[in-house]
């Protein structure tokens, strides 16, 4: 350990030098290249910080950054300083469970939690403005050994009948999000089984449940919690690695397991509703050369057997492509889904993509303005979206500040349509925070 707290004694001395040499660049530099220059420095201070985390712990690992997965586990709430102001970036600083020190006692608990305040006013039909109670979120790991570890994530949501019938239902329904166990072997290979986000989308599995994670109060609509356009859920086992690959920091994912049930929005938690297993594959590259950029695609492929719904084959490929520096954040998907009736050449296509960019001000980093648009196209002839999910498309104008390291308002002007219905504006404000 003499040799790791020399190390850190290093890595500290050149986090040093590195700020001295960057703010005499700052002082001779010309106004046009000083965003340029905290790009770097940002850069420079988030490979530091990783490496006094590796040799604090004991770990040894490669000099290429470690695979974040679709599935790592929970992020720690963000450190204050620089970095508490990338809530997008902090959405991945995500826990692997890699090898600990000989000296950690198992298992070791770690508890997080997040949650929101909301208040929505809209012109939808059918809807009433007021203030309602987000998601109450807590995020549980467990390092079983130097190997091993297990990650849990629970939700507590507000019903809309709580109250009513004999017996009275409950204020809040109780789900369990995930729950995995995780060998790792290696960066290269890690193995989770359990229930996962289903990792076909980079937005479902960058920011889970917690709002607090993502820049925005909501989350795009075709991954919109409770929807039907993609399966969110997956059970089943999970392979994951990445490899140096030159530079190009390459990332993988693959598995096999339970789809949707009888119900669209559902996965089979408690069984497979039909023998055939739905699986996934994809991947992404993040080159180590342009920092905070990822780019990636992804394929899904399972059999649906809906109650009401004829049966048929599911494809679907997804596309991303984000950079999350704090200027800018840009995040970018695309999702198509295809169904056809078994045995048939006939398929149809549904279609939905969504871009976001956002950007926090040099002279007001607490705020951080933002805009997403969002677009679903869902033909007549499809047979399962049919009377479950609507063609829509609308725009979100936002701004989120930041009350604290731990903290955020968030306020949103939308304009949305769906299909048959005319176009409609709604406000939304938030508070959403970390513990």
């Amino acid at each position: 350990m003499h040799a790791s707290k020399r190390n850190l004694c290093r890595t500290l001395a050149a986090l040093g030098v590195s700020l001295l040499v960057s703010s005499a660049a700052w002082a001779q530099a010309p106004a046009a290249t000083q965003a340029e220059l905290i790009d770097r420095l940002m850069g420079r201070i988030d490979q530091l910080e990783k490496r006094v985390a590796e040799l604090e712990s004991g770990r040894s690992i490669s000099r290429a950054e470690p695979a974040r997965g679709p599935e790592a586990a929970a992020s720690s709430p963000a450190a204050p300083g620089p970095a508490a102001l990338a809530p997008a970036e902090a959405g991945h600083e995500h826990d692997h469970g890699t090898v600990l020190d000989s000296a950690q006692t198992y298992p070791s608990l770690r508890l997080s939690g997040f949650s929101d305040i909301n208040f929505s006013a809209s012109q939808q039909p059918g809807t009433k403005s007021g203030f309602n109670e987000g998601q109450f979120v807590l995020h549980i790991s467990s390092a079983l050994s130097s190997r091993v570890t297990y990650f849990g994530e629970l939700s507590l949501t507000a019903r809309t009948d709580a109250g009513a019938g004999s017996p009275p239902a409950a204020g809040f329904n109780m789900e369990v999000e995930r729950s995995f166990i995780r060998f790792d072997q290696s960066d290269h290979f890690k193995l989770s089984i359990g229930r996962f986000h289903t990792p076909i989308s980079y937005w479902n599995t960058a920011f889970h449940h917690g709002s607090w994670l993502q820049t925005t109060a909501s989350r795009p609509q075709s991954i919109a919690f409770g929807g039907s356009f993609l399966p969110l859920h997956f059970l089943g086992a999970l392979a994951e690695g990445s490899a140096a690959a030159g530079g190009l920091n390459l990332n993988y994912y693959s598995g096999i397991g339970n789809g949707r049930s009888s119900v669209l929005s559902r996965d089979g938690d408690f069984g497979d509703v039909n023998n055939n297993k739905a699986w996934l594959a994809g991947g992404f590259l993040k080159p180590q050369w342009l920092y905070g950029f990822q780019i990636g695609g992804s394929v899904y492929r399972d059999k649906i057997d809906a109650t009401g719904k004829p049966e048929a084959r599911e494809w679907i490929e997804s596309a991303h492509l984000v950079l999350t520096r704090e200027n800018p954040e840009i995040i970018a998907e695309f999702f198509n889904v295809n169904h056809a009736a078994p045995g048939s050449n006939v398929s149809v296509h549904s279609q939905a993509w969504y871009a976001q960019v956002g950007w926090r001000l040099s002279f007001a980093e607490l705020w951080k303005p933002y805009y997403r648009y969002e677009y679903v196209h869902i033909p007549g002839a499809d047979p399962v979206y049919r009377g479950a999910v609507a063609s829509s498309r609308g725009s979100t104008l936002g701004v989120r500040y930041d009350i604290s390291t731990y903290a955020a308002f968030k306020f949103e002007y939308r304009n949305q349509s769906a299909l048959g219905v005319k176009n409609y504006n709604a406000f939304y404000a938030q508070t959403s925070f970390t513990f």
